[in-house]
C-alpha cells in the first residue's frame, strides 16, 4: 500500500495533482481541498496518502495530515460513502469542525455535500458519533454538548434569510453559557449585520 508520496507537483487542476517523485515515476492524486490548497506547481509536497483498489481502479487520495486521512477513514467505514464522497465530505471545513458536527449529531451540515442525503447523514452521526467523540478525548479537545439555544439560533437565522454557513459563523463566535435563545439570537443577529 502507498502510504505517503514525496515528490514535485507538475500538475494541478479540479483537486488533483500530478506529483513526480524523485525516482522519476508521476503520481495522480486525488487531493482534499486542504492539501489542494497547499500545492503549488513546481513545490515539492509531501502527502500521506490511500489506496483505493477496485476491480476497475487503483485510486490515490492525498492528504495535508494524519487527522485529514484518519477522519476520511472513518467515512470510509460508513455503509454507502465511497472515498470520493468521504473526500467531498473533507471539503465541509477544517477537521475539527466536521469532528465536531458529527459530534452534535448536525445532519444538515452533512447534508451539504452532494450524494449525501439525510438517510446516509444520520448513518454517518449514528456510526461515527462515539468515534469522533473518542479521537476528540485522545486528543485533549472537549467534546461540545449539542446546545438547543444555539440549534434555535442556527434555525432562526436561517428563517430570516441567513445561509446556513453564515448562521454556523455567527454562531462560532457567541458564548451560550447560561444564555437562551432570544438572547443569542440578539447577539447574532448583532454580528451578522
Amino acid at each position: 500500500m502507498i502510504a505517503l508520496l514525496e515528490g514535485k507537483i507538475i500538475g494541478k487542476n479540479n483537486n488533483e495533482l500530478t506529483l513526480m517523485t524523485s525516482g522519476g515515476v508521476g503520481y495522480r492524486v486525488l487531493v482534499s481541498q486542504a492539501a489542494f490548497g497547499l500545492a503549488a506547481i513546481g513545490s515539492m509536497i509531501i502527502l500521506t496518502t490511500y489506496l483505493s483498489v477496485k476491480e476497475d481502479a487503483l485510486d490515490l487520495f492525498g492528504f495535508a495530515s494524519s487527522a485529514e486521512k484518519a477522519l476520511f477513514r472513518n467515512f470510509l467505514s460508513v455503509s454507502g460513502v465511497g472515498p470520493k464522497t468521504a473526500l467531498h465530505l473533507l471539503s465541509l471545513g477544517s477537521v475539527e469542525e466536521i469532528t465536531v458536527a458529527i459530534g452534535r449529531g448536525d445532519v444538515d451540515y452533512l447534508t451539504k455535500v452532494s450524494g449525501i442525503g439525510k438517510k446516509t447523514a444520520e448513518r454517518i452521526v449514528v456510526d461515527l458519533k462515539s468515534k469522533v467523540a473518542k479521537g476528540m478525548k485522545d486528543n485533549g479537545m472537549a467534546m461540545p454538548a449539542a446546545s438547543d439555544a444555539v440549534t434555535d439560533v442556527i434555525d432562526g437565522l436561517v428563517t430570516l434569510g441567513y445561509s446556513v454557513l453564515d448562521a454556523r459563523d455567527a454562531v462560532k463566535k457567541l458564548d451560550a453559557n447560561g444564555k437562551t435563545s432570544e438572547q443569542l439570537l440578539r447577539e447574532a443577529l448583532r454580528s451578522v449585520k
